[in-house]
């Protein structure tokens, strides 16, 4: 009985502590002080909460940045991904709270290497961005009661489904970010038939493994072409880290006979839709 209240005791005491570390406050639309600069943040799931980073003018809203904090076993990391920029690969950081403080950290990162976000009221929130030094700026945002931007999507689409749009992760948009893979011969050239042979089937039991854990959403091989492209991959995950790691679990890409590029795409969140289609098509397995 001591031992189950233990047990108990210790469950509850990680999910409070795992409850405190993560920045539900930022929930909601928030407006830059003395500017027209906006941030809006929808928590998806306990794990991940979604944003963007938006300027408004005459109602028009214009998009520069999208968001993310995204809690793992390893940690809470914060990714921003500025259109345009980084050939659309996120910049992630580190959760260091410390008191009332998020503090998201980069040291490896040219600028910012810290972005903090600090509490102040249900209404107000302080935020710096700085090189973790001297050098930065600062300013307070203040949290819009008004629903004029949560509810954009719902005015403009009469079809509109928020049970499935939160499933899906989507965003105001209806969209998501995924991350690109393009396969192509890697540097392993040996002539072992049996050897290429098993590490490709595996390679194809390897992307059913994926499509089942909802990893994968599109695969498949490209056409002859002068790059030594193989093939691509459309991973459901958000950051390069996390489709870096899944991909070490294909043997033929473990053993170096595939390659692969990775660039952060974004694309519809409905993408994962046609999959239970896809299923029911095929007449037989390659």
């Amino acid at each position: 009985m001591k031992f189950t209240l233990l047990i108990l005791a210790l469950f509850i005491f990680h999910n409070v502590i795992a409850q405190l570390n993560f920045p539900d406050f930022l929930q909601g639309t928030w407006k830059m002080e003395n500017k027209n600069n906006y941030e809006h943040w929808d928590k998806i799931n306990d794990n991940t909460m979604k944003g963007f980073s938006f300027t408004s003018n005459s109602g028009e809203i214009l998009v520069y940045e999208y968001l993310e904090i995204f809690k793992s076993k390893k940690g809470i990391v914060y990714t921003a991904t500025v259109l345009n920029q980084n050939q659309g690969r996120g910049i992630s950081f580190k959760l260091n709270k410390v008191g009332d403080t998020y503090s998201f950290e980069n040291p490896n990162h040219d600028f910012p290497q810290r972005i903090s976000y600090k509490k102040i009221s249900e209404t107000e929130v302080f935020v710096e961005v700085s090189d973790g030094k001297q050098n930065g700026f600062s300013f307070k945002m203040t949290k819009q009661i008004t629903k004029a931007f949560d509810k954009d999507t719902t005015i403009l689409n009469p079809n509109f489904d928020p049970e499935l749009a939160q499933k899906l992760g989507a965003d105001d948009f209806g969209m998501k970010r995924y991350i690109l893979v393009i396969l192509k011969t890697g540097s392993n050239q040996t002539t072992d038939k049996d050897f290429i042979s098993e590490c490709f089937r595996g390679h194809l039991d390897n992307i059913n493994r994926l499509v089942e854990d909802d990893k994968l959403v599109v695969a498949g091989p490209l056409g002859k072409n002068d790059n030594s492209y193989r093939g691509i991959f459309i991973l459901n995950v958000a950051t390069i880290e996390e489709a870096q790691s899944l991909l070490q679990t294909d043997p033929a890409i473990k053993e170096g006979l595939l390659d692969a590029e990775l660039y952060s795409w974004y694309g519809s969140a409905a993408l994962p839709e046609y999959l239970p289609a896809s299923d029911k098509i095929w007449k037989s397995n390659p």
